[in-house]
């Protein structure tokens, strides 16, 4: 019997090419949400350049559209993002913007983007809708501005550099203006791209952001600060969190000559003396060479790691929290609630990545009654408006806390949470970084840190509570009292008193001692 060969063929694509024909998984699903994430990447990416450089953002976001159709029957939009940060230097702008998967954001500490994607995503997504290539002006030493116009060789993920023009920097500008087309439908997009940047000011209140969209209205978001998030610092893998993979690409890479050395050299926190006790427990010399560790001797290795109870926790040092005063800042100055309570968390771990929750508890001022308490998510600073329900933060407010227990009544009272996680990895569960995963560790903390909040809140409404019925007893005497007091002078026969200094020495006297209570 003739066996019949499979005449199926295999032949490899490039990361551009996959996300070419999968663009969805990383947010570019359809015109208005793809435009969304435009614009959220672009801007992510001048916050960090911000950052990096301790300037206060200033990011300039322009949308127009001038009624062309593109072929899935939407708007065709250009969209223009400056700022004033860090620029790109002139020999990584054409890879930066031309080619999927080049950045600075693959090193360990903690950063906004997470896959080095998002804004080539936003420049390929254009190129693929408009066939239209990007121009790219930057300036990163303040002396020259290098101005590029790139498209991107999608089958082989290579910029393809189209013009590059070098211009003298008079003015000493150091920044990024990026320009793209692409096809998107603002009319649907405009909800959430508004509450992006309100969120954005949320959690960046040491930013100016604004915003022209394609009607030309002007929305504008001032910072009310120019203090800013610690920078984070890089760091070196937690033993915890390695795999044999990483180990391999370690070993491959390391100059040491013996483990002791080795362990000391490219793990987080760890001494000579926990580096021998280490390798004691795992059964290897301390003299070994590292390159000279078998396959087998390096799965073993890395199975220690896991097991071994003498590894200090991670340093918090790689990360930027917002912090309290800043957290708190930025909630009044966009909602200028009633009452604000702001807690962070001590540094945690979860699979060896520290991670730090700061969440936020507001009540009443502009936080709209939605007959349900209204939830704001972040991570590493970036505002999560899709998928809520999924993410972890939804499940601890809704399922987790029991808000009667402290006096709130989620139906009925205007009540707003903040949950910011920040980490050298963020667990996301999506590509396109919109809602985290149900951690036990992250879990934890952001439920304690909420309990802490609620807590106060309570607090705070006990005493609204008992100053508005105090005032209603008050309302009563003020309206009664002089009637009383004339009845009975006519009944005497006397002239009416003046009871109206009594009478706000019990109205002062009973408003001070329920705020003193």
């Amino acid at each position: 019997m003739a066996v019949q060969l499979s005449r199926e063929q295999f032949y490899e694509i490039s990361p551009a090419d996959f996300f070419y024909r999968n663009r969805d998984i990383a947010g570019f699903s359809n015109p208005a949400r793809a435009l969304y994430s435009a614009i959220r990447e672009l801007v992510e990416n001048s916050l960090d350049a911000g950052e990096l450089v301790r300037q206060p953002p200033d990011i300039y976001v322009r949308l127009t559209c001038d009624g062309e159709k593109g072929e899935e029957g939407a708007n065709i939009c250009t969209l223009r993002v400056e700022d004033n940060g860090s620029g790109v230097p002139a020999r990584h702008i054409p890879q930066a913007f031309g080619q999927v998967f080049y950045g600075s954001k693959y090193r360990l500490r903690q950063t906004r983007g997470t896959f080095g994607l998002g804004g080539t995503m936003a420049i390929l997504y254009g190129q693929i809708t408009t066939n239209s290539p990007v121009r790219v002006v930057s300036s990163a030493d303040g002396k020259r501005i290098h101005d590029y116009t790139l498209m991107i060789d999608i089958r082989n993920n290579r910029p393809i550099v189209l013009k590059h023009q070098v211009f003298s920097n008079h003015d000493g500008w150091r920044g990024t203006i990026i320009e793209t087309k692409l096809e998107g439908d603002y009319s649907r997009a405009m909800p959430k791209i508004l509450e992006y940047f309100r969120q954005t000011a949320i959690v960046a209140p040491y930013a100016n952001l604004t915003f022209v969209d394609p009607k030309g209205r002007l929305y504008r978001f001032e910072r009310v600060t120019e203090n800013m998030p610690k920078p984070p610092e890089e760091t070196k893998p937690h033993p915890y969190g390695i795999d044999v993979e990483t180990m391999k690409r370690i070993i491959a890479s390391t100059q040491c000559r013996d483990m002791v050395s080795f362990l000391r050299e490219h793990f987080h926190k760890i001494g000579r003396i926990t580096a021998l006790k280490f390798l004691e427990f795992a059964g290897i010399p301390p003299r070994r060479r590292p390159k000279r560790l078998s396959n087998d001797e390096i799965v073993r290795l890395v199975k220690a790691m896991k097991k071994f109870n003498g590894f200090r926790a991670p340093s918090a040092d790689c990360l930027s929290p917002l912090g309290v005063e800043l957290f708190k800042a930025g909630i009044v100055k966009e909602l200028k609630p009633e009452f604000v309570s702001v807690k962070q968390r001590p540094p945690s771990v979860y699979s060896g990545y520290p991670f730090i929750v700061e969440v936020a508890v507001a009540y009443g001022g502009g936080i709209p009654r939605t007959g349900d308490i209204l939830l704001y998510r972040f991570a590493n600073r970036i505002p999560l408006l899709y998928d809520e329900a999924s993410d972890v933060s939804w499940k601890v407010v809704h399922q987790l806390m029991n808000w009667r227990y402290y006096k709130v009544d989620p139906s009925t009272d205007p009540v707003a949470v903040f949950v910011h996680v920040c980490s050298t990895k963020i667990p996301y569960r999506s590509v396109g970084k919109e809602f985290i995963a149900d951690v036990p560790e992250i879990e934890r903390e952001i439920l304690n840190g909420l309990r802490e909040a609620a807590r106060e809140l309570s607090l705070f409404l006990s005493r609204k509570i008992a100053v508005q019925k105090e005032k209603q007893r008050l309302d009563i005497f003020e309206k009664y009292l002089p009637k009383i007091a004339r009845f009975s002078a006519e009944l005497a026969g006397r002239k009416p008193p003046d009871i109206k200094p009594l009478l706000k020495s019990v109205i002062k006297y009973g408003l001070e001692e329920e705020k003193e209570g």
